[in-house]
């Protein structure tokens, strides 16, 4: 567990949430809560009390719009992060941060931006389970490259630990890996499969879409935002006896490298730049 005053943040990222909700809802976009913030909204009407994120699905048309068109719909602090706007991102789906705080989230990571809010794209799935098993196997592949790509090759010493991120730099750009995860994620269309996935949680997160069905009102903070119509049948395969708290060990918490909430990433540069 982190030590530091939880609330504080959870409160600022809510208003990220709010600013989303609106423009999702001034464009006609479709969003879920999802994963934490829907087990949350259901258990406790807002933050699982140990949380420090918050995460919301889109059906990928929506995600792709929202990607587009951001930076002309949210307030001027809020800024999208994806690989499609910055190609030094260095993960699959995307965040909304706000440019007026500072997060360095893992030190060996040395990406610097904002407190934020997880954005997750809703992609198609075949319902073929060897395929599926194929497809994941690929996936997660690039997502492993990916990782070595952006992580420090060093951070475990000069020895063999440092040869498979140094091969990977070798042979791969972060570019060109993240578009072959787009592609795979995006291989089946979403509004026209039985089947869509969150490629982040892997086979795990194949589920029918009649069970997001029509966005649903839901509160969470005392304040009404979108989730699933089957928030119980979601929560349910996801997380088993989800009503249950989980005993101390396994309430998980980010321990951040470092956070202010009263200072601007961009102003905070020079903290990589002297790693």
């Amino acid at each position: 567990m982190a030590s530091y005053d939880i609330r504080p943040l959870q409160l600022h990222i809510l208003k990220i949430l709010q600013a989303i909700d609106k423009v999702c809802q001034e464009h006609h976009l479709r969003y879920y809560l999802w994963a934490g913030t829907m087990l949350g909204a259901v258990r406790h009407k807002g933050f699982i009390p140990w949380d420090d994120d918050l995460d919301i699905a889109m059906p990928r048309p929506d995600y792709d719009l929202l990607m587009q068109h951001a930076h002309e719909w949210l307030p001027n602090q809020f800024e999208v992060i994806s690989f499609e706007t910055d190609k030094n991102y260095p993960l699959p789906f995307a965040k909304i941060q706000d440019a007026n705080t500072t997060l360095i989230e893992r030190r060996h990571m040395k990406y610097l931006g904002g407190v934020y809010l997880d954005v997750f794209p809703l992609d198609g799935m075949t319902s073929n389970p060897l395929i599926q098993r194929i497809h994941f196997a690929h996936y997660f592949y690039w997502k492993k490259v990916q990782y070595f790509l952006f992580r420090d090759p060093y951070r475990h010493g000069h020895g063999p630990s440092s040869w498979i991120p140094l091969l990977c730099r070798k042979f791969y750009t972060l570019d060109k890996v993240q578009q072959k995860m787009k592609n795979l994620q995006t291989k089946y269309d979403y509004d026209s499969s039985e089947y869509v996935v969150d490629h982040d949680d892997g086979r795990h997160g194949v589920l029918k879409r009649s069970i997001l069905g029509t966005p649903t009102p839901t509160v969470f903070e005392e304040c009404r935002f979108v989730g699933l119509q089957h928030a119980d049948e979601y929560l349910s395969n996801k997380y088993g006896d989800y009503m249950t708290i989980p005993p101390g060990p396994k309430q998980r918490q980010h321990n951040f490298y470092l956070m202010d909430l009263n200072k601007p990433y961009k102003s905070c540069k020079h903290l990589l730049e002297h790693e």
